[in-house]
């Protein structure tokens, strides 16, 4: 269970890291010109989206482990 909890903080972390690069890399090559309302709007969207990936790993790691066949 602790290494299960090790490797999803560290993918949580990872997650972080590369999805705010990615999304400040697409506002700046795209966004460069656009309204400020535009720029509210794609940085509350990417803000938050980068919850759904995070509850998964999330619940991934409060799943209890699973038993192993004594077969």
């Amino acid at each position: 269970m602790r290494l299960k909890k090790l490797i999803g903080t560290f993918l949580l972390v990872s997650l972080v890291i590369i999805y705010a690069l990615l999304a400040t890399i697409i506002a700046v090559a795209h966004l460069g010109d656009a309204s400020v309302w535009v720029h509210l709007l794609y940085f509350a969207v990417t803000g938050l989206l980068w919850i759904v990936p995070a509850m998964g790993i999330i619940w991934w790691m409060a799943q209890p482990p699973r038993s192993r066949a004594d077969g």
